[in-house]
């Protein structure tokens, strides 16, 4: 059988659906999906077959304008991502069409991109809006720039999922497999986990404070009866967050680990011991170990 393999970018902004696509395409959660925006921290790689295709997708962080180190290193990463890929496919909502950040993409892959590098356009959300507004943003985004292919998509719902797939899958480079074909994600467990309990906290918590946390896995001990023992540290800023964190009688973080539990033992198949640690550490947002452990370039982050 001939074999191709090869990485697939999704970029576009905040919310434009990439996690969700990456983890339709993979068909399990290997990405943390969330009604807020900038949720994505790291390039998060969820592998697909499609045929005798091996497709690595790389879920993006949302591109914005950044204001500090996080942000800078995040942005960084997206476009880093981009850089390094056989495909990029961006994504766009279709019924917020385009913004000031689309535009700003659009200019920079203008700038950025190599001329033979294969740039996908997908228009997500499309069950949002009529199909005359589909077809004026189809043709105002293909005077913008070169798309190859132009895809009509729901992520959430997959339609016009398999389409993008099959297209994605023919035009990797020939090659043999990267990943083992039971594998899904090339994210450590470890990580893996800590996102898991980060989207939990985001989904939780309201406002600014899902961006002043990380989560940490500082232990993972396989035990002798199959399970796993799994200690987690969250990261807060000030005292007062940790506070909001705990919630009253301690009963916001015994949702959060419960919820998370639930999710890890289904996403590994067993029994799953999970201890929440919550540590202030005011200057956490400056710390190289912190942005290391979300798989991130600390010196990415310099203005």
């Amino acid at each position: 059988m001939t074999t191709r393999c090869g990485f697939v970018a999704l970029i576009g902004e905040p919310n434009a659906g990439k996690s969700t696509l990456t983890n339709r395409m993979v068909g399990a959660k290997v990405s943390i999906v969330t009604h807020k925006v900038q949720t994505t921290r790291a390039r998060i790689r969820g592998v697909a077959l499609e045929g005798g295709s091996q497709l690595v997708f790389v879920d993006t962080p949302g591109l914005f304008k950044p204001r500090r180190r996080l942000d800078r290193a995040m942005v960084a990463a997206a476009w880093g991502g981009a850089a390094d890929a056989d495909i990029v496919v961006l994504l766009v909502e279709a019924h917020r069409g385009i913004t000031d950040g689309v535009s700003s993409i659009l200019d920079t892959l203008a700038e950025q991109m190599p001329p033979d590098r294969l740039v996908a356009l997908a228009i997500n959300k499309i069950d949002r809006v009529e199909a005359p507004v589909l077809l004026a943003l189809t043709q105002e985004l293909n005077q913008r720039f070169g798309f190859a292919e132009t895809f009509m998509i729901s992520a959430e719902k997959g339609y016009g999922v398999e389409h993008l797939r099959k297209w994605l899958a023919g035009r990797l480079p020939l090659g043999p497999w990267l990943y083992p074909e039971d594998q899904i994600a090339d994210l450590p467990m470890r990580m893996i986990a800590a996102e898991m309990t980060r989207e939990k906290l985001t989904l939780r918590l309201h406002q600014e404070l899902p961006y002043q946390l990380t989560v940490e896995t500082e232990h993972w001990q396989e035990r002798k009866d199959g399970s796993a023992r799994i200690d987690q540290v969250i990261y807060v800023a000030r005292d007062g967050h940790k506070g909001i964190l705990l919630g009253k009688k301690g009963e916001t973080i015994k949702g959060v680990s419960q919820a998370a539990r639930t999710e890890l033992e289904e996403f590994l198949g067993r029994k799953v011991h999970l201890f929440l640690q919550v540590k202030v550490r005011e200057n956490w947002l400056e710390e190289a170990a912190r942005y290391s452990e979300m798989g991130l370039d600390f010196r990415d982050g310099n203005a």
